[in-house]
């Protein structure tokens, strides 16, 4: 059975759509757009939990009527089929309205900015980010998502002090966004002679993509732009041209910078693109940080101090710590076969906030 908080919630929609229909069919509405068009938008979030709920209640007379027949020897063992196919259809839809009760991240499907940065490790921090950076194209590959490199500083061995990199595709961020925080790996570089382990860390950070229109607007005078020469690989060229662009957030301090491209305009455009997702982020989590509640969930906190996974190398394994679960499949997850950790991932989140729901 359902518990009674969640019934209450479920009979208080009901109440309100039957009152947006209402005021819907109100000829007087059509001269006021504005309120049309929201009451349309309301009645269509509420019209899927409205539909089910009802359906849930018929279930719930029908098992009435059943229960009321097992009185009767002639309808007796009809009537306990009945009971028992009644009681798995009702915890099935009861089961289906709580997730449909769930608030929904309205980041979900957007595109993402992915950040990677060594951390603690030095040259082989910076390798573990350039293996990172595989496991999540490779990942992105499997999903039939679209990679951009936006920004690349490379280490001296081949690994990334830091890698920007744009994924767009189908539910991006919804598939991504348990990825920010701590990553350690465990494992013996290849520069050690003495095979000894070595631990070392990186930082992910995965922000949603800023819509083109109006989400988040700078001013000229609340940015100060900088271009300068270009450093690194690019040849002569780099050296000749001032095509690198930083960008600086006065009010925040916040900076994107970028210099892969020859085109200072491409160069701009990129580092907009991760200064306007790492402003609104910064924008998000002050939001959240006031509305945080003393229960606060498990997963999706986007705490990046927090070490969230551990790659054990020469155990051969990857153990996400905010679930306890340990998969024996190093190989394949950084190979970007990370569908089983996410799901999992998914899974707990869901359940997080189905609890919470039940507690309000």
């Amino acid at each position: 059975m359902m518990k009674p908080s969640l019934l209450a919630k479920l009979q208080q929609i009901k109440l309100r759509f039957a009152l947006v229909e209402g005021e819907l069919s109100s000829p007087e509405l059509a001269k006021r757009m504005d309120d049309f068009r929201r009451l349309s938008k309301e009645r269509s979030d509420l019209v899927d939990v409205v539909t089910h709920f009802n359906a849930y209640l018929q279930l719930e007379e029908d098992l009435q009527a059943a229960q009321s027949w097992l009185s009767d020897p002639e309808l007796k063992a009809f009537a306990n089929d009945e009971v028992i196919r009644l009681r798995e259809a009702m915890s099935a839809a009861g089961a289906g309205l709580q997730k449909l009760l769930l608030p929904q991240d309205p980041n979900d499907e957007r595109d993402i900015i992915l950040e990677i940065r060594a951390g603690t490790g030095g040259d082989e921090s910076a390798l573990f980010a350039g293996d990172l950076l595989r496991m999540y194209l490779r990942h992105a590959e499997r999903n039939r998502w679209q990679a951009e490199m936006l920004s690349a500083n490379a280490s001296d061995l081949g690994g990334y002090r830091e890698v920007i990199v744009r994924l767009a595709g189908q539910r991006v961020y919804s598939r991504m966004k348990f990825e920010s925080g701590g990553h350690r790996v465990q494992r013996v570089p290849a520069t050690e002679t003495q095979g000894r382990i070595h631990t070392s860390a990186c930082t992910v950070a995965v922000l949603p993509e800023v819509d083109e229109v109006g989400e988040v607007y700078f001013t000229p005078d609340e940015l100060r732009i900088d271009v300068f020469r270009a450093s690194g690989a690019g040849g002569q060229h780099v050296n000749k041209t001032e095509s690198a662009v930083r960008i600086t957030h006065l009010a925040t301090g916040i900076v994107a910078e970028c210099q892969d491209d020859r085109s200072q305009h491409k160069n701009k455009e990129r580092a907009m693109k991760v200064l306007a997702a790492r402003v609104r982020d910064r924008q998000v989590a002050a939001q959240q940080a006031k509305e945080a509640s003393a229960r606060k969930l498990m997963i999706g906190s986007g705490d990046r101090s927090e070490r969230i996974r551990t790659y054990n190398f020469p155990q051969g394994r990857v153990t996400d710590h905010r679930i306890n679960l340990t998969l024996y499949k190093i190989d394949q997850l950084m190979d970007g076969d990370l569908a089983e950790l996410t799901d999992a991932l998914m899974a707990e989140h869901q359940a997080e906030l189905l609890s919470s729901l039940a507690d309000d």
